[in-house]
């Protein structure tokens, strides 16, 4: 049968024409503030952020920003609107890496190229350390370029052990190593860059098996149990008290290897199945969700994206795609 040319052209435009991809489980409504902490700068004269790696904040809504810039402290610290507060750390760090904030508002953070794992006060005085500085390893005294830290809820903590060693290794309430698990591959329990690590409220571990291209989860002394390899080369995650789940990812390593994190997607998950619930663009390496429902993003190209509830119903007026306000 001859297909008519008009039919036929008319299939051909459909399939050059396809459009957007939608956003995986429905499009998450927000509004992005893009310079948080630069604009309006409140900064020291002349500092300015560099990569941005990590960014938390502590139970009265202060900002931690790690960075690895030159013109200005490694760690920032801002209130809840921006304004600059305080700042630590020049000369401590080789490479800052990630950042996450413990129930007594403690500071702690990953260093991938003194192979170390720091604790701070809030106020940036040094408690304890792990990893020897400078000296990679992989036995109980030593990391190989650490990548992230997670609480559990029993008091035990974890140090995704990630860019040189492919391990998980747990330690108790006091600091004490107690076991590790996992090796360079592509079998269950097996990582290629494991860039980040969250615990949920019973205790199951979820680790980012970046380069692997999924999430693989265990109990909390390291059985695997299943993984997720639906969710792509994923960032970083973010497990809230209330076991809502949030991550930042790229469809695959190449992507995210190639865009340098840029073309991201953060993504709302359902703990209990992997489902997405939601999804929006954004770069970022590192993301933090806050008790109000803001969402704040670590990006290397030098930015903090604070993500807040807000979609806007119409554009600026009569010259904008969208329909203007009456």
């Amino acid at each position: 049968m001859k297909v008519p040319a008009l039919t036929l052209m008319a299939v051909m435009t459909s399939a050059a024409q396809q459009g957007w991809y939608p956003h995986e489980g429905g499009l998450l409504k927000y509004r992005v503030q893009i310079r948080f902490g630069e604009e309006p700068d409140t900064m020291p004269d002349g500092w300015k952020f560099g990569r941005v790696s990590a960014v938390a904040t502590d139970s009265a809504g202060r900002v931690y920003v790690f960075h690895r810039g030159l013109k200005a402290d490694p760690i920032v610290v801002f209130d809840a609107k921006g304004k600059y507060l305080r700042s630590w750390g020049r000369g401590m760090f080789g490479s800052p890496h990630g950042l996450r904030i413990d129930k007594q508002d403690h500071v702690w953070v990953t260093d991938t190229v003194n192979h170390q794992v720091m604790e701070f006060t809030n106020e940036g005085q040094l408690l304890r350390t792990w990893g020897v500085k400078g000296k990679p390893g992989t036995d109980a005294e030593t990391f190989n370029r650490p990548t992230d830290i997670a609480f559990a809820p029993t008091g035990e903590f974890y140090v995704s052990d990630g860019y040189g060693n492919a391990r998980v290794v747990k330690f108790s309430h006091d600091g004490k190593y107690l076991l590790d698990w996992g090796k360079h591959g592509t079998a269950p329990g097996e990582f290629n860059t494991p860039h980040s690590i969250a615990v949920d409220s019973h205790g199951t571990v979820y680790v980012s098996d970046r380069e692997n291209n999924r999430i693989q989860i265990f109990d909390a002394n390291g059985k695997f149990l299943r993984a997720w390899t639906h969710l792509g080369a994923t960032q970083n995650i973010f497990i809230t008290p209330d076991d809502q789940m949030w991550i930042i990812t790229h469809r695959n390593n190449i992507e995210n290897l190639t865009y340098d994190t840029l073309a991201g997607r953060i993504m709302h998950i359902d703990l209990a199945s992997g489902r997405i619930l939601g999804a929006m663009e954004s770069p970022g390496h590192w993301l933090h969700v806050t008790p109000a429902g803001e969402i704040f993003i670590g990006s290397l190209t030098g930015n903090v994206f604070r993500w807040h509830p807000g979609w806007l119903e119409h554009g600026l007026g009569a010259e904008e795609g969208l329909k203007p306000a009456n």
